[in-house]
């Protein structure tokens, strides 16, 4: 993994202030034109900027893989990387500076690595949701890693869908396997009338992922900020005192949770932290 084509922020060694954000159609727009690129550029200096002088850690929170997240900020022409990345939906987090190019949360890791999440587990619910004509596709662009397993669930009807959807939410209990179930957003590159399944190990998720940071760090979730676009992002918005959904965010999402910032993407973060950490 290339990280040296990125610049670091400021270390911060008693931070103030922690900012979370969802990563695809959040922090990093499918669609991205000269405006969007300078929206971009801005939203880095500010946070540098912050870093430095507020006392901010800046961190992301997404489903994509580590892998995907470095290819797409390399190819989408961003200069720094964050603080922390927690990345498969919070199966891994690394942490970025001068000294710690990646460097794993082994004490994370060991919270759930008790062998309850096993992909014999996934193929048995999976096998056992067919015998109800409940049928799951592996998402191709994401799939498989060790701690994350994503499929699709395409949308027939809504009375059947809801039964369906309820069903998984039930097995996955009976299985002791967390699951994030939410509807597709096609602008992130996911088909259109369908659901994200992800089953993810208990104790995992976005929301886990901002208490554990929060914690780690000794900052109070008062001074929590989180950014996100759809609805697994709302456990992680909750979780904070000061939790956004950006103007774009997904109709789904703005069902759940009532605040927005004032823009979409950098554009909402930037003048969102402008106003809340100054």
């Amino acid at each position: 993994m290339n990280y040296e084509l990125f610049r670091t922020l400021p270390e911060v060694e008693n931070p103030k202030y922690i900012m979370f954000s969802d990563f695809d159609e959040t922090y990093f727009p499918h669609r991205i034109d000269n405006e969007r690129k300078s929206h971009i550029l801005a939203l880095e200096e500010i946070i540098f900027e912050k870093s430095k002088k507020f006392g901010l850690i800046f961190g992301l929170v997404t489903g994509s893989s580590i892998e995907a997240v470095i290819e797409k900020m390399r190819t989408g022409g961003f200069n720094y990387l964050p603080h922390f990345i927690a990345s498969d939906l919070g199966a891994e987090i690394r942490y970025f500076s001068r000294h710690k190019q990646g460097e794993l949360d082994l004490e994370w890791i060991r919270r759930f690595e008790n062998g309850e999440f096993h992909p014999d587990k996934i193929s048995e619910i999976i096998a056992h949701l067919a015998t109800k004509n409940i049928t799951l596709d592996k998402q191709p662009q994401m799939g498989v890693s060790k701690y994350k397993h994503n499929y699709y669930y395409f949308c027939k009807n809504e009375k059947e869908d809801q039964k369906n959807l309820q069903y998984i939410r039930q097995i996955t209990e009976t299985f002791k396997i967390g699951k994030i179930i939410n509807k597709c957003n096609p602008l992130a590159g996911d088909p259109e009338n369908a659901y994200d399944i992800d089953f993810i190990p208990l104790g995992t998720g976005k929301g886990e992922i901002v208490n554990y940071i929060l914690a780690k760090f000794n900052v109070d979730p008062q001074n929590g900020i989180a950014f996100g676009d759809s609805g697994n992002d709302l456990h992680m918005l909750q979780a904070v005192k000061h939790g956004y959904l950006l103007e774009n965010a997904t109709n789904e999402a703005k069902l759940g949770h009532g605040r927005l910032s004032i823009g979409s993407y950098s554009e909402g973060i930037l003048n969102t932290l402008n106003k809340l950490v100054r």
